[in-house]
């Protein structure tokens, strides 16, 4: 099998319509592509194992498979190419296909509906970086966690609590107006010294279930809170890190802890941090667990001077009611939305709805999962507060995040 080598750029094309496929191929070709149309899914893999394309325009309406089992099978080659979607199915069906292929982890650079114009998959394919990459690469050995946590049970999260296993990291939020560092969420990590990383959406739970969770809530906290309250003691580098807040998430199970918000605040005071640059921030579906528990706890909370963030806005269905009959001061809205937003004209509009519901209700808004510039300056152009994301930074420990501060103060 010959494997192409040369840094030609090449578009496969998967469309059962011949006119399609060749009006393609003539437009791809004015652009500079190298392009192969095929009509078929099985041709289709045939020519993305042998040939490698740099980018693939899939049509969703095929006889033999749909274009969302493709999609499902390039995610599981983990292709590299950049995705075109095109079809001539309902807009909302077609952005779905769309945010199916970016959550899957593809590369997805847009949609185009048929008909479309030859202007239309000019601007698309010219859009699209442009540097040859494998299609696919081998698949890499999964996690070990993956197979193995499942088989975690309290005594392993006690043991790891007892032996400092799981670590605080810290995600920079800035300004979507002016980029400036507005503060950091703290971020919870296991490492297990068998089964490796443990994600928090396992270990939490079991947490929650094993009545650990105040343990590990009260580790977060203070490693949390130490490492903010050393900002303000940091060299001048860091000057201005008195204005920063620090995010922290709350489990639900915090609510049914009477003493939970005077502790929280006795630790404030002791590291003289105050409680207004403190969030704490909760999904929709913590704050529902006891409606009238939480309702005391965040009134008391808000009283002190914490802020409170509803985490993941938009996934739930009881949203709008925690917006109005909780005491919060920000919401943060999906990541799911915000990174198919360029791809998405649904998820655009939400995003913006959530930004605009946000302002007029005098709340904070701040958008994770931002990972290009294209996102965050959309985020700016609508108005949202703050952004974080890959495109800013990525969660790191302690140490690095003042480095990170201290490099980013000196180059702006």
């Amino acid at each position: 099998m010959t494997v192409q080598t040369d840094c030609r750029p090449r578009l496969l094309i998967l469309d059962d319509d011949p006119l399609v496929g060749c009006t393609m191929q003539f437009i791809a070709e004015d652009l500079g592509l190298e392009t192969r149309f095929v009509a078929t899914a099985t041709a289709f893999f045939a020519e993305l194992d042998a040939w490698r394309p740099t980018h693939i325009a899939l049509d969703l309406i095929m006889p033999d498979m749909d274009g969302v089992e493709v999609i499902k099978g390039l995610a599981e080659r983990e292709c590299r190419a950049r995705i075109l979607i095109t079809s001539g199915v309902d807009a909302r069906v077609l952005d779905a296909a769309g945010r199916s292929a970016a959550e899957h982890g593809l590369d997805f650079a847009g949609v185009l509906s048929k008909p479309f114009s030859a202007g239309e998959l000019r601007e698309l394919l010219a859009s699209a970086p442009t540097a040859p990459a494998h299609a696919t690469r081998p698949k890499a050995a999964p996690p070990p966690a993956a197979p193995l946590s499942r088989d975690l049970g309290a005594e392993d999260l006690r043991r790891g609590l007892e032996a400092n296993e799981l670590t605080v990291v810290f995600q920079p939020k800035i300004g979507c107006t002016d980029a400036r560092l507005s503060g950091f969420e703290a971020l919870v990590r296991w490492l297990h010294p068998e089964y490796g990383p443990i994600p928090p959406d396992r270990f939490v739970p079991l947490a929650e279930a094993s009545g650990l969770i105040t343990e590990l809530t009260e580790q977060v906290l203070d490693r949390a809170l130490h490492w903010f309250a050393s900002l303000d003691r940091a060299p001048s580098a860091l000057a201005g890190a008195q204005q920063l807040s620090l995010a922290v998430n709350l489990s639900a199970k915090s609510f049914n802890e009477l003493d939970f918000v005077d502790r929280l605040a006795g630790r404030c005071e002791r590291l003289q941090l105050a409680p207004e640059r403190l969030i704490l921030e909760l999904t929709e579906t913590s704050a529902m667990d006891d409606p009238v528990a939480s309702l005391g706890l965040m009134t008391r909370l808000r009283m002190k001077g914490f802020h409170l963030s509803i985490d993941d806005f938009g996934t739930g269905f009881s949203s709008m009611l925690q917006l109005v009959r909780l005491p919060f001061s920000e919401l943060k809205v999906d990541r799911s939305f915000v990174m198919t937003a360029l791809q998405s004209e649904e998820s655009r509009t939400v995003v913006k709805s959530i930004v605009d519901l946000g302002r007029s209700l005098g709340l904070r808004t701040v958008a994770e999962g931002v990972e290009t510039a294209e996102v965050f300056d959309f985020l700016g152009e609508i108005g949202c507060d703050q952004a974080q994301g890959y495109h800013i930074a990525r969660p790191m420990t302690g140490d690095t995040a003042q480095r990170w501060m201290r490099e980013r103060s000196a180059t702006q």
